[in-house]
């Protein structure tokens, strides 16, 4: 069963929040987040991202980075532009994209869970991205940035988080992206202890964003037990900052893909070898949209092509073979394009969906790339099979959106 907890938050104030509140780390680059925190001493990418407050080309990986990361989270305490709350509590944060909105709740996910499979996962990590975040949190003693889980939907749960979200907000603000964000305090004690409940029913979380994040808090929380002689099992250190929610809440969007070239085909050639397992239906000029599962959209040559997956060339009993990830991997990509690792060739790159289709247009149309893919987006319950099956799902396949904002809420490990 799933075991949360409250916790102290350290939390901006209210009429700093705004300042605070930053992308996560991994959605832009170092001089994007520059170019973000410009003019702003407030903004958290000085503690996510320290090396901006270095010259412009410094390592993120150097030493003094991650010591500066420190330095400037004590910093923004002493400065009161963080504040520890006094007692444990949980928060909901809702996130607000093209009038529809989502609810989570702000726990303390349990170490031990993450270890023994119970969070389950459903990409693979790379060593390196883990280690970076495990010194990230290590230096800084503390999750600076939560990750984003789901869990199969409690009605008893909705209806807490609907009354709590009856009341006043703490936090509530329209991001520079035009993203809504608004963030209710828990603090009544029947409440908070009626909900550590509730996900002791829950057999299972899943992870939706932040595969290396979670790695990293775990194996962080993980170590720091093996380091205590002492250790009880009940330090702060055995848990780390989640938002957690329903998974019929949560909105997936396409991942697309655009490649260089052609592999040595015609556009002609190209089309003839999609055509042995795809139907393929010229669209014309306008954008076409993939409207199905199983339903592709191609660009090419200033043209948009519908393609159908013919039957038998996908397994719907087959929590990986049913994936249009994997079809048009193995169909399009591998067969066609010789295109065999998606993670290291680099005649492949990808859209994420938020983009809109006319950034593969673009991108196609401008030269650099030769044709365009777009999928339709995998669902929740497809992401919960796989996990739930053990498999990983191929690289590129979700995109969550929104992403969660960072600096609303930071747990300490002490």
């Amino acid at each position: 069963m799933a075991i949360v907890k409250p916790f102290k938050g350290v939390r901006p104030p209210k009429d700093l929040v705004e300042q605070v509140a930053s992308r996560p780390y991994d959605v832009l680059n170092s001089e994007e987040a520059r170019t973000e925190a410009e003019g702003n001493e407030k903004s958290l990418y000085h503690i996510i991202k320290p090396e901006i407050d270095f010259p412009v080309g410094k390592n993120e990986h150097d030493e003094d980075v991650y010591l500066k990361a420190v330095e400037n989270f004590k910093k923004f305490q002493e400065k009161g532009w963080l504040v520890q709350d006094s007692k444990e509590k949980y928060y909901v944060y809702a996130q607000t994209m093209n009038g529809k909105t989502q609810y989570g709740l702000c726990v303390c996910a349990y170490v031990d869970d993450y270890m023994t499979g119970k969070i389950k996962k459903h990409e693979l990590t790379r060593r390196d991205k883990e280690e970076d975040r495990m010194k990230h949190v290590r230096v800084n003693n503390a999750n600076i940035e939560p990750v984003f889980f789901a869990y199969k939907h409690n009605d008893e749960l909705d209806a807490i988080v609907a009354k709590v979200c009856a009341g006043k907000p703490e936090y509530d603000f329209i991001a520079p992206d035009g993203f809504g964000h608004t963030f209710w305090v828990i603090d009544d004690d029947a409440t908070i202890k009626r909900i550590t409940e509730i996900f002791a029913t829950i057999p299972n979380m899943y992870i939706a964003d932040g595969h290396h994040r979670s790695a990293a808090a775990a194996l962080v929380g993980d170590e720091k037990r093996r380091q205590n002689p002492n250790h009880k099992g009940d330090e702060e250190y055995n848990y780390f900052l989640a938002v957690c929610f329903p998974d019929n809440q949560l909105n997936i969007i396409d991942y697309n893909r655009v490649v260089k070239d052609l592999n040595g085909l015609t556009d002609e050639e190209f089309l003839s070898k999609l055509a042995e397992n795809f139907i393929v239906e010229e669209k014309g000029t306008e954008i076409y949209k993939p409207a199905k599962l199983h339903n592709f959209s191609l660009y090419l040559g200033g043209k948009w092509y519908s393609l159908t997956a013919k039957p038998g060339t996908y397994n719907d009993s087959d929590p990986i073979g049913v994936l249009d990830v994997t079809v048009s991997s193995n169909l399009i990509l591998d067969k066609i394009l010789g295109i065999k690792d998606l993670r290291s060739d680099k005649r492949i790159d990808f859209v994420g969906g938020i983009r809109g289709l006319g950034e593969l247009k673009k991108r196609v149309d401008s030269g650099e790339m030769k044709v365009a893919l777009a999928l339709y987006p995998v669902t929740m319950q497809q992401i919960i099979d796989i996990a739930d099956s053990g498999n990983i799902m191929p690289p590129k396949t979700t995109w969550f959106e929104p992403k969660l904002r960072s600096g609303l809420v930071i747990h300490k490990l002490n």
